[in-house]
This record gives C-alpha cells, structure tokens and sequence, in this order.
C-alpha cells in the first residue's frame, strides 16, 4: 500500500477512535451513578427472639442455645456472637469474608430456614425469631416532620401519606420511619375493686384474648349462591373495650370491664426510640436509593414530588431536612470537575512554558481522552462516582502527566535530530512503552490489595 494512502488512513483511525472515546465519554459520565461512598456489603445477620418474663440464664439456655445449635449448621458460617437479656435473645452471625454481595441472598434464605426449623424447640410464650439482613442500607436523605399545632396521631397520618407518595418515586429503594411510637389500649386493674367483685387477672386476660377476634362465621346458602355470614362490630375504641363481660366470683354475676378497670389509649411507655428536631417532637423519614442509583437525580426527583405535595401539606406541618446527600454528592463531582479541570490547564501552561506549545497541548488532550475513555469503562462495569473513585482519578492524573511527558519529550528530542515526526513518535512508544506500562501496574498493584481482598476493607 501507498506511504501516503496509509500515514491517511491511520490519521483518520486515530481521528475516529479519539471521537469515539470523547463522546462516549461524555455520555457515560452523564449516565454514571453518583454516590457520596461506594456501596459495600455488609455481611452480618441478626436473629432476635423475645421470651418475655424470662430471666437471662432461662433465655441463655432455652432460647439461644438451641437457636445457635440450629445456625451452626450453616455451612457458610463464620462466627456467631449471642446475647441473653431480660425477655430477650439477639444472635449475630457472620458469613465468611469469601462470599460475595451476589452470594448472600442465598445464604440468608438458608438462615432462615434453619432458624425456623427451630422454633419447635422453643418454650412457649417464646419466639416467633426475626432474622434482619438489612440494616446496611444507608438513607441519603433524611427529613424531620414535625407539627407544633398537631398531635403525635396526627402528624403519623400524614407521614404514612407522604411514605406512599415517595415510593413512587423512580430511584427509591426504601422508605423508612424512625421515631415512630406504636399505639398501645392499656388496661389499669384496680386491685381493690377486683378483691371486692371477685374477678382474677386470669379472667380479665381470658376475657380480653377471646375477643376482638377475626375468624370465618361460616356460609349460608341462598340458592345457587353461597353467602359468607358476617360477624358482630369489632371494637372501634378503647371505651368499647370496658364492656366486655367477665364472669365475678362464684356467683355467676357478671362484670364489666370498666368496673374493675381503667381503660386508656395512648402510646408506648417507655418508647423505643425517639425523634426531636429543633426542640419539637417530629417522626423522621429516610429515603434509600436503589443499587447502583444516581443520588443527584433522586436528590431532584425528591425534591419535585415533594414541591407536588405542598398542596397537601397541612398547614403548620414541616418538613426539615437533617441530611440531603444529593447536596454533597453534586459538591464533590463539581469539586473533582474544577481540580480536573485545573490539573489540565496547570499542566498545559506548564507545558507550553517549557516544553513548547503544541507539545502542552498535545498532552492536555491525551489527559481529556484517557479521562474520558475511564468514564466509558465505569460506565461499562457499573463503577459510580463516589468518593473513591473519584479520589483515584485524581491520583491517576499525576502517571497520566508522567507518562505523557516522557513520550513528548522523547519525541521532541530525536525531531530535534532530524527525525521525522511520526518515525520519532514510533520508536519513543516502542521504547519505553514495557518501562511505563511496568510503573504504572506497580502503582495499581499498591491500590490492588485492596480492591481484591475478599475481607469488607
């Protein structure tokens, strides 16, 4: 083939493939997934069991132990760590650091199983056990509502509304409540007035589980339909509740609830957690992002639904946010674009200074097209721009310049002999391409342990 005819050809390769990799960069750093720090895995599981009214030494040895003889057998265990409390067992496995993120959907189901296989040697009264592999996720943004004006039942109301609206935003993975108090009905028994009536807590306990039930009444038959039989009102309050008819004494009168009790609504006391914003009583809202999400874009989504609801937001209700990592997250891509962008024009000013023009411009543009080829890779293996990777680009910037110099100016050295241009690009590249590829795999093999290790570092 004609010199000519091929210096052309290869000119219009290299032209092409430079485009390719700068609009396919472009594109993948818009489409990459943006986190504040890479999602890792966490490889703990906790199974808790409540035995009420148990001391610890009759949790110890009646619920946990025959619960860890049944998860020992879990061949993808590592270790197990238990705790027996008042009422209560909490067992915490750890899988073996070899399975991977992929794995352990598996490993949990099979957890579970054995888990409940077990239940049938556990006292009365005991269990059912509740195993939770889900405590990893991480809530990018968290809102406080609170409500000077409106009541705890009040405010729950329209945080239940508001959970629904979220989650049909595209990009939620979860929404979770914290500070939320459970509602309880307790019932007060008056010592004195049972003594004088003759009614035992027994009764009372009998009376109470016996009612209020749902179970099937049964069908009638109407032709050729069958119809279902319906069942008495259920109890709408918790002054209903002080009807109930209990058996007194040995006489076979019979006595209403209220007479030997007092029946109140309220919440649990004490709660199990609690909520405060700004000095006020607020129930928060966390929002998770699905795997591999962009944070910024959810971050924006989140904000129009919200800007959507306004219209039904009761008024005096507010919506605070404590943490809005789409905030952080466009703050620290915005901050890498400006040290990328200042790196490169750094280096092109120094460049040009000593090296010459068109040799700080030729490694500037080698700089954009290796970054933009990065993006391109991210995009392909599902990398997210988080903190780390971020940090290693930056890092990375420094061989890029290294390596880039030592071609130019070996290149500038045998032109400056007389060299054809393209004759000196060629054999500078074929010389010290084993010599540069070999410094730059001693500096990912620093990074490499880490990225490798089967271990949650």
């Amino acid at each position: 083939m004609n010199p000519a005819r091929l210096a052309i050809r290869r000119k219009t390769t290299t032209l092409i493939l430079t485009l390719v990799l700068l609009t396919g960069g472009a594109a993948s750093f818009l489409n990459l997934g943006r986190l504040e720090d890479p999602e890792y895995t966490i490889k703990q599981a906790v199974v808790t069991t409540q035995y009420p009214g148990a001391s610890p030494l009759q949790v110890e040895e009646e619920v946990t132990e025959p619960l860890e003889v049944a998860i020992q057998q879990l061949a993808q265990m590592d270790e197990v760590e238990s705790r027996s409390m008042h009422g209560l067992s909490i067992i915490t496995v750890t899988i073996k650091d070899h399975y991977l993120k992929d794995d352990l959907p598996q490993v949990w189901d099979e957890l579970r199983r054995k888990v409940s296989a077990a239940q049938s040697q556990l006292p009365p009264g005991a269990g059912p056990s509740e195993v939770n592999d889900d405590f990893g996720d991480v809530y990018g943004i968290f809102f406080a509502v609170i409500g000077q004006d409106y009541t705890y039942a009040e405010k729950k109301e329209f945080v239940d509304r508001l959970r629904k609206e979220l989650l049909l935003v595209k990009g939620v993975a979860k929404v979770a409540l914290f500070g939320v108090q459970p509602e309880t009905v307790y019932v007060e028994m008056s010592s004195r007035r049972m003594s004088q009536l003759g009614v035992s807590p027994d009764q009372i306990y009998q009376a109470l589980k016996s009612r209020n039930l749902i179970g099937d009444s049964g069908l009638v038959r109407i032709g050729s339909q069958h119809i279902p039989i319906g069942q008495a009102k259920q109890f709408s309050s918790a002054e209903e509740l002080g009807g109930i008819l209990i058996s007194g004494g040995g006489s076979g009168k019979l006595i209403r609830l209220r007479d030997v009790a007092e029946i109140k609504r309220g919440y649990q006391d004490p709660p199990a957690s609690i909520l405060r914003h700004n000095g006020q009583p607020a129930i928060g809202v966390g929002i998770s992002i699905v795997p591999g999400g962009n944070v910024i874009e959810l971050g924006k989504a989140v904000k129009k639904k919200l800007e959507e609801l306004k219209g039904i937001t009761p008024v005096g209700m507010e919506l605070h946010a404590i943490n809005f990592q789409a905030d952080l997250v466009q703050t620290a891509v915005d901050g890498f674009l400006i040290n990328l962008a200042e790196a490169v024009a750094i280096v092109i000013a120094v460049l040009m200074i000593f090296m010459g023009m068109r040799s700080g411009l030729i490694i500037g543009a080698g700089l954009l097209i290796t970054i933009a080829a990065t993006f391109l890779v991210m995009d392909i293996l599902g990398i997210n721009l988080q903190r780390i990777s971020l940090g290693a680009l930056v890092l990375a910037l420094g061989m890029l310049v290294d390596n880039a110099i030592v071609v130019t100016e070996g290149i500038l050295v045998r032109t400056s002999l007389g060299m054809d241009s393209e004759d000196a690009a060629d054999q500078i590249v074929r010389q010290t391409a084993w010599p540069l590829a070999g410094a730059t795999m001693v500096a990912v093999l620093a990074f490499a342990a880490l990225g490798l290790s089967n271990n949650s570092a």
